[in-house]
């Protein structure tokens, strides 16, 4: 966080990010990464970083079979190429949100660039929430020395005509030590030669205020209320703090009680030898070193033949704690927008009809959804900030562009699927080959081959005519 005190001093900005909020961040952050403050060694309370798990699934949800095509003309297609090369973080992108509550999207000069809250420090916002100033950090490490460069995005006041131009300074920095900035140095000595100490007003071809920022921001869709004048968003699974703790001291004491349940045999002395070996010739020889007993087997001295012998199995109350551990997880999924049994370590039970199934996931549907969303509308953000910065680098040729989204259905069903394509093959509304390349992989030439080779031969009509 030492960027930003020394970026407070350099830009002459105040960051506006509550103290309140940085903690419920930083917190969350420590969750997510498997280190909650409740993890214990004194008290056996181990965590299975759940936190992390929602946040996987919710991203895994929310990219399912995601498609971006931009069209357009040479424009659409230089962006496209952009986007290409982003695809497969995507993914990674939505979990950070979720995790973070916010991250943002920035163009850079080889793709886009994710910024977490710890990596950029909001210095304005508008009254909708909208993030119209911002200090971004970027850095890299060369041999012994560290770089760290800061840029800031603002609107100035707008200009008589109306519009407000926008603006990007850089500084960069360069220290011995990862964990300080360090001594200032030109933009010139490291890999960001290319770019400026400060942009000229960046505004439209026509002179008009841009969209919006030269950046996409992506907040998680649950209001704010931690902090609700933060423009930023809550880490998706707060509101499910303590039933992650909760979850997490279940596990621990199920796993500490299975620990624990291996037998015990508690053994008298004299059956502790091998048969027909004297008790005396083991004690004075060497092979007494060598006898060894079982680590479940004790020594212990009986009173009497009865205890001579006796075994120990502790039972398990698994299937108890499973229960509990159930109602947690329950818990935690409705908490951060799934459907009531998602989360089981048993399989789901209770859906009997398609329809039934339907009803039951229609929460998270519309979580996914909403996610979904949140991730267009920031991709919009930063596919409009790339398409600003070609017109402005002339990265590409002059053009519009449109982006159309497409994502996969969360309730896909292969299965069914496959039934219904061949019912519309039995029904005369597919072709054949299109099911055998959809499901059986085959290619288009080699499906269309088998199905003209199984059609059966023309039969030679009544006297031998064709």
């Amino acid at each position: 966080m030492i960027f930003k005190k020394r970026a407070e001093e350099d830009f002459q900005v105040k960051e506006i990010t509550s103290q309140q909020m940085k903690d419920v961040i930083s917190h969350c952050a420590d969750m997510y990464r498997g280190a909650p403050y409740w993890v214990s060694a004194e008290d056996n309370i181990k965590t299975i970083n759940f936190a992390k798990a929602v946040c996987s699934e919710t991203a895994r949800l929310a990219t399912l079979g995601i498609k971006i095509q931009i069209g357009g003309g040479a424009r659409g297609t230089w962006l496209q190429e952009q986007i290409d090369k982003v695809y497969f973080n995507l993914r990674h992108w939505v979990e950070y949100a979720c995790a973070y509550g916010t991250v943002i999207i920035k163009p850079n000069d080889s793709g886009f660039d994710v910024f977490t809250p710890f990596d950029f420090m909001i210095t304005e916002s508008d009254s909708n929430g909208n993030i119209t100033g911002i200090i971004f950090k970027d850095s890299y490490a060369d041999n012994d020395r560290y770089y760290t460069r800061l840029e800031y995005h603002h609107f100035e006041d707008a200009t008589s005509e109306g519009a407000s131009p926008y603006y990007i300074s850089n500084k960069a920095y360069v220290s011995r030590h990862a964990d300080a900035l360090g001594d200032p140095i030109a933009l010139s000595q490291t890999r960001w030669a290319n770019l400026m100490d400060e942009t000229p007003p960046i505004m439209k071809s026509d002179g008009g205020q841009l969209d919006g920022p030269m950046f996409g921001v992506f907040r998680t869709p649950e209001a704010n209320n931690v902090d609700m004048s933060s423009p930023l968003g809550l880490p998706m699974f707060l509101g499910a703090e303590e039933e992650m703790q909760d979850l997490d001291v279940a596990y621990s004491r199920n796993s500490e009680e299975i620990y624990d349940s291996r037998r015990i045999v508690l053994a008298d002395d004299r059956l502790m030898y091998e048969s027909g070996t004297p008790i005396d010739r083991l004690k004075r020889g060497a092979k007494a070193a060598s006898v060894k007993i079982a680590r479940f087997v004790k020594n212990v001295f009986g009173n009497g033949p009865q205890e001579f012998y006796q075994e120990i199995n502790p039972q398990l109350n698994t299937e108890t704690r499973i229960t509990g551990i159930n109602n947690f997880l329950s818990f935690i999924g409705f908490k951060c927008g799934f459907s009531n049994g998602y989360f089981v370590f048993d399989e789901k039970t209770g859906m009997v009809t398609a329809t039934q199934v339907e009803s039951d996931d229609r929460r998270t549907i519309q979580t996914i959804k909403d996610f979904r969303d949140k991730l267009e509308d920031c991709l919009n953000g930063a596919i409009y900030a790339m398409n600003v910065y070609a017109d402005l680098y002339s990265l590409s040729p002059i053009g519009s562009y449109e982006v159309v989204y497409d994502f996969g259905d969360i309730t896909y069903n292969r299965e069914e699927d496959r039934a219904r394509w061949w019912q519309y093959v039995v029904q005369g509304k597919a072709p054949a080959w299109q099911y055998f390349v959809k499901f059986e992989g085959m290619t288009e030439k080699d499906a269309r081959a088998m199905v003209e080779e199984a059609q059966p031969a023309e039969q030679p009509g009544l006297f031998g005519e064709e």
